[in-house]
C-alpha cells in the first residue's frame, strides 16, 4: 500500500506539487493551502500578472515556503514537457500535478451550438490534460505518493442541450485521466499503484468576490474554492489505491 511519509506538516510536508491554471480564484486558494501544508508549490498560468498575485499571496501568508510561478504554454507538448523536466531537475521530485485549467462556452439551445466553441474547449479542457498527463506521468510514478488531479464538472455526466461542447470536452478529459489511472495501476502491479489519477467533480465554483457581487444568491450546490483546495490536499492523506481511478464528488451526483 502506497502512503506518503509524514512530517510536521502531514502528508504534503516537503512534497513538490505543480498546479496548472493556478492564476484564478481556485488556483490562488490552492496555492495558499498547499503552502500551508508545507509543500513546494510550482504554479503555472497563461496570465503572468494573475499568476504573480497568487504566488506572492502564498509566499506572504506562509513565509519560508517555496512557491514559484512560471508562464507555460500548456497547448505546446514540448513546453509542457520542458516544464515537467525543469521542475523535477530543480526540486528532485514531483509528487503532484493539479489541473485547474478551465473555460466555458455554451449556447441557448442545442441547434445554436457553435462548433467554434468546441474547438476552443478542446484546447482548453482536453489538450492541456493530454499534455500535462503525458509530461508528468513518469515523475508522478516515481513518487511514493504521486497525484494527478483533474477538476471536472457534474455536467459531464448529465449534459444539457446548450452545454454539448462543454460537457463533451469535460467527459473526454475525464476519460483521459482515468486512462492515466489505469496506467498507474498496471505499473504498480501486485504492490498497488505508486501514483493516483483522480477526478474531483463539482457543479460550479464560488468564491468570496462572487458572494460580494451577488449577496442574495444562494449558489446552491456550488463548491467554495477553499473547500476544493481542502479536498485536493486531502487526497494525499488517503492510500493511493483508494484515490486512483476514482471520481470524487464534491456536489450531489446528478
Amino acid at each position: 500500500m502506497s502512503t506518503a511519509s509524514e512530517g510536521n506538516g502531514g502528508a504534503l510536508e516537503g512534497a513538490v506539487v505543480a498546479v496548472a491554471g493556478a492564476g484564478g480564484p481556485a488556483g490562488q486558494a490552492l496555492l495558499l493551502r498547499l503552502a500551508e501544508a508545507g509543500a513546494v508549490v510550482v504554479a503555472s498560468d497563461s496570465d503572468p500578472e494573475r499568476l504573480a498575485v497568487g504566488v506572492d499571496a502564498a509566499r506572504f501568508a506562509h513565509g519560508g515556503t517555496t512557491v514559484v510561478g512560471d508562464t507555460v504554454d500548456l497547448l505546446s507538448p514540448d513546453d509542457t514537457r520542458a516544464w515537467a523536466l525543469r521542475t523535477e531537475k530543480e526540486f528532485g521530485r514531483i509528487d503532484g500535478l493539479v489541473h485547474l485549467v478551465g473555460g466555458w462556452r455554451g449556447s441557448r439551445t442545442f441547434a445554436e451550438t457553435d462548433l467554434a466553441d468546441w474547438e476552443a474547449l478542446e484546447n482548453l479542457l482536453i489538450r492541456t490534460v493530454q499534455h500535462t498527463s503525458l509530461a508528468f506521468e513518469g515523475a508522478l510514478d516515481r513518487s511514493s505518493n504521486g497525484r494527478y488531479l483533474l477538476v471536472s464538472a457534474a455536467g459531464a455526466a448529465k449534459p444539457t442541450s446548450g452545454n454539448a461542447a462543454y460537457a463533451a470536452a469535460k467527459a473526454a478529459a475525464e476519460a483521459w485521466t482515468l486512462a492515466l489511472g489505469d496506467a498507474f495501476r498496471k505499473a504498480g502491479g501486485e504492490q498497488g499503484p505508486r501514483a493516483a489519477a483522480a477526478i474531483l467533480v463539482i457543479k460550479a465554483l464560488v468564491h468570496d468576490a462572487m458572494r460580494a457581487e451577488r449577496p442574495n444568491a444562494k449558489f446552491a450546490g456550488f463548491t467554495d474554492v477553499k473547500d476544493l483546495a481542502e479536498a485536493i490536499v486531502g487526497t494525499w492523506e488517503k492510500p493511493t489505491e483508494e484515490v486512483n481511478g476514482k471520481r470524487l464528488w464534491l456536489t450531489p451526483q446528478p
